[in-house]
């Protein structure tokens, strides 16, 4: 009796383990409708021939995605793995989205790109326009290495580039960062001999370098920080361009994406771009501007520049370097602005006797919005120059 009792349990344990199984069981289906939902709310949308499912996992096989702005024309993506689904009550959470391997040719020109991944993805139930539900969150990205090559020969490539978004616990702020590491531009394939002579003389046939960046959003007032956007070359230099702008708020976003369905759904194609148009310049209304500026640190490009200008010239670069400073003066006064002018003569004069640094910067001493740098250029340009406070220096 008591191993019947025993095998009687034993196969009802083994019953509601089966069911449970089925019964939480992933559908993929539901996961890619739910992800509908969310990119519906961008303008886009993403179709699949099919759904699977094994386990945590959910494939899409032949997806092709339609983004907003693009007139609903559709580009097919591959295969897409879900890694690690799982369902809660608010929505789905996915470890990591991985993408097939891209190999495609395209006007002459082959491009490959493996490694594409976006990690520790968030799909809400129910996205809420206007809130931050109504966003396809995400920790990371990745991708690479990737190239591109024309009539045989590599022409562009980088080994990989990667990014972060980290949100606060409240979802009240985010931080971000991304980098693009190993970048290998072959400019030897210039049609143009002239270009080649200068590209020879600058140093540029192979450019190599990275491209990184830092930045944030505040959600409430629509903060949005570019601390850093970095184009740092060997040999050449290190552009940093920064920024800081308000009123990027959900409100804003979603009335951005509203326009542009609006303009989609236009039967009339030109009036709808007319009338996102008409609608963008009215948006950008509610921006405040904080701040800007543009640094360039050299790393030898300039006296390669000044040395393959001045024997155009029959003159070495510091020659070159001197006949250029001579001339700004009369280069300058047309722009009716002694403050202004005084600061680039002076900055170019630093850098041209000795090129290390030239930063440009834009910062009021209070927020403006985007009305008031609009009035102040339609009105006096030399009034928008003290204004924006426009500050040129070198060698800082």
């Amino acid at each position: 009796m008591k191993l019947n009792r025993s095998f009687s349990v034993l196969l009802a344990g083994t019953a509601f383990l089966g069911f449970a199984n089925s019964a939480f069981a992933l559908d993929g289906n539901d996961v890619l409708a739910k992800i509908n939902a969310v990119y519906s709310v961008q303008g886009g949308k993403i179709e699949a021939a099919s759904t699977s499912v094994d386990g945590a996992n959910v494939k899409l096989t032949g997806v092709t995605v339609i983004a907003a702005g693009t007139d609903g024309k559709s580009f097919p993506i591959g295969d897409v793995t879900l890694e690690n689904v799982e369902e809660g009550d608010e929505g789905y959470t996915i470890e990591k989205i991985a993408f097939s391997d891209i190999n495609t040719t395209q006007e002459g020109a082959t491009i490959t790109a493996t490694g594409m991944s976006i990690g520790g993805v968030y799909i809400p139930n129910e996205p809420k326009p206007g809130t931050i539900d109504s966003m396809m969150l995400y920790e990371n990205f990745a991708v690479g290495p990737v190239t591109v090559s024309a009539q045989g020969k590599q022409v562009f490539s980088l080994e990989g580039a990667e990014g972060n978004l980290t949100a606060a616990e409240d979802q009240s702020k985010f931080d971000f960062d991304a980098t693009i590491s190993g970048v290998n531009i072959d400019m030897t394939t210039a049609p143009d001999p002239k270009a080649q002579e200068a590209i020879a003389a600058l140093g540029l046939q192979n450019v190599k370098g990275e491209v990184t960046m830092k930045g944030s959003w505040t959600v409430a007032d629509g903060k949005f920080e570019m601390s850093e956007y970095a184009f740092d070359f060997d040999n050449v230099g290190r552009l940093d361009i920064n920024f800081s702008m308000s009123g990027y708020t959900l409100d804003f976003i979603k009335a951005m994406q509203d326009a542009v369905k609006a303009s989609e759904t236009n039967p009339d194609k030109a009036a709808g771009q007319q009338a996102l148009g008409m609608s963008m310049m009215g948006l950008m209304q509610q921006l405040i501007y904080n701040g800007a500026s543009v640094r360039f640190d050299d790393a030898g490009i300039t006296a390669k520049a000044l040395e393959f200008a001045g024997k155009q010239q029959g003159v070495d670069g510091k020659q070159m370097a001197q006949s250029l400073k001579g001339m700004l003066p009369m280069m300058l006064g047309a722009m009716n602005m002694p403050d202004l002018q005084k600061q680039i003569e002076a900055a170019a004069n630093a850098y041209l006797d000795d090129p290390k640094s030239l930063t440009v910067s834009a910062n009021p001493a209070q927020p403006l919005a985007a009305p008031q740098i609009m009035g102040a250029a339609m009105g006096d340009p030399a009034n928008l120059v003290k204004t924006l406070n426009v500050q040129v220096t070198a060698n800082d």
